[in-house]
């Protein structure tokens, strides 16, 4: 009933957008509502008008009677209000609304992901496959073998002594069929394996000596099909949402099998055999397979190396091949064949004594950037924990720590459908470590904390390098992830020279002894509807509402989340505390403000920058640093292990001395600083802060301090962002003993989305984390860069946020606090940090939408500051590859065939079955756009270039496109779509096969034919010269590059910061420009959003009706004009005489229609717009211009 309660509230705001009128009845009918809820039904959710009532006569502080005794002179203070609300108290209501309800349609219609259902199923528990029925085999001839029964012995007590077993989901072992071996063996093969339980000692040798490094046993083969068997158990629970994950303690191992030959002790591919049958019997298209066995698992990498459906990674020793396999396919440059290409991935270890610090850097440098652009439905993990320190195979140095690390990371993929598959391991302590270490974390325990060093060697850097350079060409997100700059090492600090001492391979020492904590609850909550009583007294309008916190309280409530929080008391910060951060002078100056006169406390609000002050402000930021430095004692204490914490005011913008940015008291700081009273001062803390605004308060109070690493995501913008200035560019780093430990990564647009978070994640963020090894992680979790927020103009999903903090719990032991800073969406707000909130619990991140590629913009960001911090931080090193060595330019690469899920379809357009795209070897200069329709295109991976120079060239990712017009028009505007392909250095490469050449060599375009329907034929062609575009489309009426830039404030859109993608129909191609640069002419492709929060801004027609023909207002011309979609006044655009930008700043009426080519704009979002909302507009539009109706207007 609660449910059905909010989304009847909900589904009220979203018409408050129309007129007065509208908005008395919506407050009537919620009235209404509310009068019916029973008072055994109320909760937190609830603010009814009754509820609010109560309060009030219960608490004389509570922020709704204060709020009605200060903006209601007649109301006495402590008076009660009448049951029935007056008209006058309605529209009051609804005018402290109006600003987070006009946002609230996305309740419906925007967020994809919302979910107001507590009771669906969620997939819980972590399956195990133990049986000792595989241990019925061993080496007949040699009784020291190392593949022998003992290591499931060792396993099984670790296991035990730790209390793992009972914990787990146990299943038998079960035998695989010969058709399930059969996906990967051949017949033959599975015949004769068959055959070996009949054969004697003498000939089980002799055959084994047929093979390399195995041996057999009678019970060899049924033990090989119990091992098979397992994996599939595993495989039917997880995808069958009986368990989360699991993992199969097998042997013999597997991933050395190939489908007729028996290989280092494996018989059957039990990893590989997992795949096909997932595959087969539940239809999955993507299976990513991870192979952290010390040696390269050859035969899995042979069976899938031409499937682009299964992606596989091994990170595995192999000095430059004197190690066993001893296989040139084993180096990276071996990446997969034919259509599987770019789908192999090899990391080579060249060296011994590999730590976990370098295992990491390869998941993060490599894996997770791919996997996030694959997109995996299953991760199954060929486990071999022969890496582990003491094992005399791997003689590697990696820890059980660095396995639960590596574990935890897998975990956040695939919706966290993820399989362990016992392979090698030969040190029997390791061993059990290491799969116990697996284990607790797939259970959800939190990751041990990593020995120092925590930086990658040189080696490791170098080979994730030759990987990376291999790679490149076929995936997207790892565009300018190799540097070709000199590196700049002057000026290191201490901190560099402390950890350089661990360079080098390690000496085997005894692993060390982990410990697990055990904590009742996981995830505690600091939350208080006091800290509402802050509110601004003169503009009810004010963005820092005081509904943020009772609104994510209320969704937490509705998903059940709440229920599994542990609500934990809260308190008003201490004078002590606060002065760790803030001067004595400043807090009994905001002290004073508690018995200021109201005219008093707005002269002193104008004093700061950007506040306002009421009387409960001080005691609200006293509450709410207070409450955080309650939770932190909580975490620290062992109470609970992280927490969210419910404040406000925020205040990562408050200084030493000053208010600033809605902030008084910085809790983030403070909370810091109390936890190194409690542990020390010496005591890591990582800050990240990812609100859209620069937290300059937090940078500047641990600026000097080396024992906080800040980290900063936020908006820039060049100086001209909030705060404003150059305090959040990406060369303030810190100062003394500080220097390297601030981080600014700085955006310089908006539309920053999940793609661009989660590449500074991987390639920046995490990597400097890791090496920095905090104790605790701090987060000021501002959500005003989520979808929708009306300041940030960002894009960031709640599913990513929930990865961001599933990558953060890897560190200081999963002791993770977020405190609410900013975010002025309700519902955006209330999403976000619900989806964080699964992650603290142990829920798996939610499977991300297709993500685009990381935007060139904030590339240039990220990279940026890797430049300048490169200095001070080891794992941003990483050596220069010479291109000469890149198997890339030395022989010809095919392209791979994108994946079924890139395909991108127009609208109405289907891809006909069974036709192909065939390749002509018709060579052109330049030739007419086609006019038939066309089928989908197929996404064409990043071409890479083959000198330092070009990939200079290449940061700024410009983009080449294949061109099809189709005859059927849109909104008045020629439906175009676009296959793009890289321009790098003067490499031009075709869409299905390329030969790189060095230089500034030139491809030869080739033609491309699609099938379309029934016998159609339609070429799709690659133009070479400008020339030949400008005749291509001299005929078709596209808007240059000023419709690309229309609502920046008439600020041009430097091309760097386009937004790339294949939209739907004419709507999903909203603009198309042309920028001039150099000799050529680029072409860029823009994808609407398709919601914005100001929809609600677009009026009806009015009846005089739409007339796109009309001249400008003000000037009377009759190029380039927009409509206003709220007052319908006609404007010219900013690159006439920006008329319509004036119109803009004086009214605010953010969206406007092109009466060019009838593409919708919104200012405040500044991104193109195309939802149904404004559909009926465009369809009035096209036949007041073209005299016909809109095609595809449903």
């Amino acid at each position: 009933m609660e449910r059905k309660i909010c989304v009847t509230r909900g589904s009220l705001s979203r018409r408050e957008g129309g007129s007065a009128n509208q908005g008395r009845r919506r407050g009537l009918r919620a009235s209404r509502v509310r009068a019916r809820i029973s008072p055994a039904m109320t909760s937190t959710c609830q603010d009814s008008t009754a509820s609010r009532q109560r309060k009030g006569r219960q608490n004389p502080q509570s922020p709704y009677h204060d709020m009605n005794a200060i903006t209601k002179r007649t109301v006495k203070k402590g008076a009660v209000p009448r049951c029935t609300p007056t008209l006058s108290e309605i529209k009051k209501k609804g005018k402290m609304k109006k600003l987070s309800q006009p946002v609230e349609e996305d309740l419906v219609m925007g967020l994809q992901g919302l979910d107001l259902n507590p009771e669906v199923k969620v997939m819980s528990g972590t399956g195990l496959v133990f049986d000792e029925q595989l241990n019925d085999f061993r080496c007949l001839w040699d009784d020291s073998y190392p593949e022998n029964p003992e290591r499931l012995h060792a396993i099984k007590e670790q296991l035990i002594q730790e209390g793992l077993l009972d914990r787990c989901v146990c299943f038998p072992a079960r035998v695989a069929e010969k058709e399930e071996l059969m996906l990967v063996h051949s017949p033959e093969y599975i015949d004769l394996m068959e055959t070996t339980q009949y054969m004697n000692e003498g000939e089980l040798r002799i055959l084994a000596s047929t093979y390399d490094s195995v041996y057999l046993h009678p019970n060899s083969f049924i033990c090989a099909c119990l091992a098979s068997g397992s994996v599939l158990r595993l495989v039917d629970a997880v995808l069958g949402a009986d368990i989360r994950n699991g993992m199969a303690i097998i042997r013999p191992p597997g991933h050395h099998a190939q489908r007729d030959v028996m290989n280092g002790y494996c018989m059957f591919n039990h990893v590989a055999v997992a795949a096909r049958y997932a595959q087969k019997k539940h239809h999955l298209k993507r299976i990513l397979i991870v192979d952290w066995d010390v040696h390269h698992g050859q035969g899995t990498q042979f069976t899938f190396d031409q499937d682009p459906s299964v992606l596989y990674f091994s990170i595995h020793r192999y000095e430059q091949g004197r190690f066993w396999p001893h296989l040139q396919a084993s180096n990276w440059s071996a990446i997969g064949c034919g259509q599987g290409q770019g789908y192999n991935i090899n990391i080579p270890w060249n060296q011994v004594g590999m730590r976990d610090a370098d295992y990491i850097a390869a998941f993060l440098h490599i894996l997770l950037p791919v996997a996030s652009e694959f997109q995996p439905q299953l991760v199954l993990v060929a486990a071999g924990y022969d890496a582990l320190q003491g094992d005399p195979k791997g003689e590697m140095a990696a820890t059980p720590a660095g396995f639960a690390q590596l574990t935890h990371m897998l975990m956040g993929m695939a919706g966290g459908k993820l399989i362990l598959s016992l392979e090698g391991g030969y040190n029997l302590q390791s061993l059990a470590r290491g799969v116990s270490a697996s284990l607790h974390t797939l259970l959800g325990d939190p990751c041990p904390m990593l020995e120092f060093p925590v930086a990658p060697c040189q080696s490791a850097l170098a080979s994730v390098s030759y990987t990376l350079d291999a790679l490149e060409p076929f995936w997207e997100v790892l565009v300018n992830m190799v540097d070709s700059t000199e590196e700049d090492n002057e000026g290191g600090s201490n901190w560099e020279e402390r950890q350089e001492e661990g360079e080098g391979p390690l000496v085997a020492t005894s692993l060390p002894v982990l410990t697990w904590p055990t904590v009742q609850h996981r995830t505690g909550l600091v939350y208080d509807q006091r800290m509402m009583s802050h509110c601004n007294l003169w503009d009810s309008h004010h963005p820092e509402t005081p509904q943020r916190i009772l609104r994510i309280m209320c969704h937490l409530e509705e998903l059940g989340l709440a229920a599994r929080l542990l609500h934990l008391p809260v308190r008003a910060a201490t004078d002590a505390e606060l002065l760790t951060c803030h001067s004595a002078e400043y807090v009994e100056r905001l002290r004073a403000t508690e018995t200021m006169k109201t005219r008093d406390l707005h002269r002193e609000g104008a004093n700061f920058d950007s506040i306002y002050i009421c009387p409960s402000t001080f005691t609200c930021a006293q509450l709410a640093t207070g409450s955080v430095c309650s939770l932190v004692e909580a975490v620290l204490s062992g109470e609970v292990l992280n927490g969210i914490a419910l404040v406000r005011p925020p205040g990562h913008h408050a200084e030493h001395n000053a208010a600033c940015g809605f902030c008084f008291f910085n809790s983030v700081a403070v909370a810091a600083r109390h936890a190194q009273a409690i542990r020390g001062n010496a005591f890591r803390i990582l800050i990240v802060d990812w609100d859209i605004h620069h937290g300059n308060g937090t940078q500047h109070i641990f600026e000097n301090d080396p024992s906080v690493l800040y980290m900063s995501l936020h908006r820039y913008d060049r100086g001209n962002f909030f705060p404003v200035g150059d305090e959040g560019s990406s060369s303030h780093v810190g100062l003394a003993e500080g220097m390297g430990f601030t981080v600014n990564v700085a955006w310089n647009g908006p539309r920053m989305g999940d793609a661009d978070y989660l590449a500074a994640w991987h390639r920046l963020v995490l990597p400097v984390a890791y090496e920095f090894n905090p104790e605790l992680v701090l987060v000021s979790a501002g959500f005003d860069a989520a979808q929708g927020d009306p300041l940030g103009g960002c894009q960031v999903s709640p599913e990513c946020y929930a990865h961001l903090t599933h990558l953060l719990m890897g560190l200081a032991n999963g002791h993770t606090i977020l405190i609410l800073e900013g975010g002025y969406n309700l519902t955006s707000i209330s999403e976000s940090m619900a989806a964080c909130t699964h992650s603290l619990l142990g829920d798996p991140p939610p499977l991300l939408s297709m993500l685009r590629p990381p935007q060139p913009g904030a590339l240039a960001s990220i990279m940026e500051t890797i430049q300048v911090h490169r200095k001070y931080w080891r794992s941003l090193r990483a050596p220069k590859v010479e291109d000469k060595d890149s198997p890339c330019t030395s022989k010809p690469i095919t392209k791979k065939a994108s994946h079924p899920t890139h395909l991108r379809l127009v609208k109405g357009v289907t891809m006909s079955e069974g036709k192909g795209v065939k390749a002509s070897t018709r060579k052109i200069n330049s030739a007419p756009a086609p006019k038939t329709p066309t089928t989908t295109h197929t996404k064409v991976k990043n071409t890479k270039a083959a000198t330092s120079q070009n990939k200079a060239q290449r940061c700024t990712w410009k983009t080449k496109v294949s061109w099809d017009t189709s005859e059927n028009t849109v909104g008045g505007a020629m439906v175009v779509q676009a296959t793009f392909q890289n321009s790098v250095g003067g490499t031009k490469v075709d869409q299905a096969t390329s030969t790189e050449t060095m230089g500034e060599a030139m491809m030869d375009p080739v033609t491309f034919e699609e099938s379309v329907g029934e016998g159609v034929v339609v070429d799709k062609v690659i133009y070479e010269k400008t020339e030949g575009i400008k005749r291509a489309l001299e005929d078709e009426d596209l808007e240059d590059e000023g419709l690309l830039g229309e609502a920046a404030g008439g600020e041009p859109i430097n091309n760097s910061e386009l937004v790339y993608g294949s939209g739907e129909a004419a709507a999903a191609v909203a603009a198309i420009g042309v920028a001039a640069e150099s000799d050529e002419d680029l072409f860029y492709a823009v994808t609407p959003m398709p919601w914005c929060p100001h929809l609600g801004a677009v009026c009806p027609i009015p009846a005089a009706g739409l007339d796109v023909s009309q001249p400008c207002n003000t000037c009377g011309t009759f190029e380039e004009n927009w409509v206003c979609l709220s007052c319908y006044k006609v404007y010219c655009s900013r690159y006439i005489n920006g008329h319509m930008v004036n119109h803009y700043e004086a009214s605010q009426h953010p969206l406007v229609l092109s009466c060019v080519d009838l593409s919708s704009w919104c200012y405040h979002c500044q991104a193109y717009v195309h939802h149904q909302d404004v559909l009926h507009v465009k369809i009035v539009a096209h036949q007041n211009k073209f005299g016909e109706d809109m095609p595809f207007s449903n």
